[in-house]
């Protein structure tokens, strides 16, 4: 089975070939992924301008859909099925992906599948590393989320916290934005704070209910917030009689960041310990910052629990992971009709 996969659900136009293995310990194999990357584009607007990502997608769809058909091998005649992000995301550029999907599989007769944008993070899993030792915890944590799922078996995936302001990618953004860094903000802070100290500036972690007054399990005890973090680094500047030197602007990314991987890994543990998870996995744009890896993997050895992570490649938006996403519904009978739209309120 041969499924193409299309991912127009931001400002990367992408697609990909992912076949179907014989190996139950590697199902999926990635035959072409391509992406095309629109950083260039909004960096001079500080963030993705919803209207130029759309145009965009428009005139590099249809190159990057014959690039991975070309890298594949294989001719269009050649793909079974096809996959397509339906949502969530900005609606535009859903749009494009979405219109061009229907087409291709009407033209070619094929199956039509909707995959949900977070869906295809949870497998990037999958196609990397094989099946996860389930019941499995993994955090989606990106530009646009931070959603923290039990998967208690394959392809059924449920909610255990999620953000309630700002996704943990936004807040680097707007870290970033705040102390005259650029876009994207993510890499740049990572960056930095390598060379900075991360217990130099006091900030606070938010936790919205907090556990010594509540019984784990009650709603909102795994959820997260960002928006206050923000803030204190953003008080944390205009307090100053001047601005930061480049070492102290080391020294604030180092402990924002300190503080972000704080915050989701002791939610991601805590689920694990709760639900007797047996795997760990984090996936997402924001999955491929070093110190999130690094104190992952750490916090695993010392649980004893395998911690799954994506290649960089599979971290940030792809269609390989659609694709992959769509190979685990169509073999649970999961087509779309002719009439299907995008969503850019996918419920999580």
């Amino acid at each position: 089975m041969r499924m193409l996969g299309i991912e127009t659900s931001c400002d990367e136009t992408a697609a990909a070939v992912v076949v179907e293995t014989d190996d139950p310990a590697r199902p999926w194999a990635v035959r072409s992924n391509v992406v095309a990357s629109q950083v260039a584009i909004h960096r001079e607007w500080g963030g993705v301008v919803p209207e130029l990502a759309s145009r965009q997608h428009i005139r590099d769809i249809c190159g990057v859909v014959e690039r991975a058909i070309g890298d594949a091998g294989v001719t269009l005649l050649e793909v079974d099925a096809v996959a397509v992000t339906q949502g969530p995301g900005l609606v535009g550029s859903l749009l494009v992906g979405v219109a061009f999907a229907k087409s291709l599989a009407a033209a070619l007769d094929r199956p039509l599948v909707p995959v949900h944008h977070l869906a295809g993070h949870i497998e990037s899993l999958v196609l990397e590393h094989g099946p996860l030792p389930l019941p499995a915890v993994v955090l989606v944590v990106s530009g646009g989320h931070t959603t923290l799922y039990l998967v208690g078996e394959p392809g059924r995936y449920e909610v255990l916290g999620r953000t309630r302001d700002d996704a943990a990618g936004e807040a680097y953004d707007k870290v970033a934005k705040l102390l005259g860094l650029g876009y994207p903000g993510g890499p740049i802070i990572d960056r930095l704070a390598r060379e900075g100290n991360d217990r130099a500036v006091a900030l606070p972690s938010t936790r919205m209910t907090h556990a010594d007054r509540n019984a784990p399990g009650l709603p909102g005890h795994r959820d997260f917030s960002f928006s206050g973090l923000k803030t204190a680094v953003l008080r944390h500047v205009k307090t100053r009689p001047q601005p930061p030197s480049p070492q102290e602007v080391g020294d604030i990314c180092a402990s924002f960041q300190r503080v972000v991987v704080e915050a989701l890994l002791d939610r991601v543990f805590d689920a694990a310990e709760a639900v007797g998870a047996r795997s760990v996995g984090i996936g997402g744009g924001v999955s491929a910052n070093s110190r999130l890896r690094a104190d992952a993997e750490a916090r695993g050895v010392r649980v004893g629990l395998p911690v799954f992570v994506p290649p960089l490649s599979l971290s940030t938006d792809n269609a390989a992971m659609i694709a992959a996403a769509g190979l685990r519904r169509l073999r649970a009978g999961v087509r779309a009709g002719w009439d299907l739209n995008a969503e850019a309120s996918l419920s999580e």
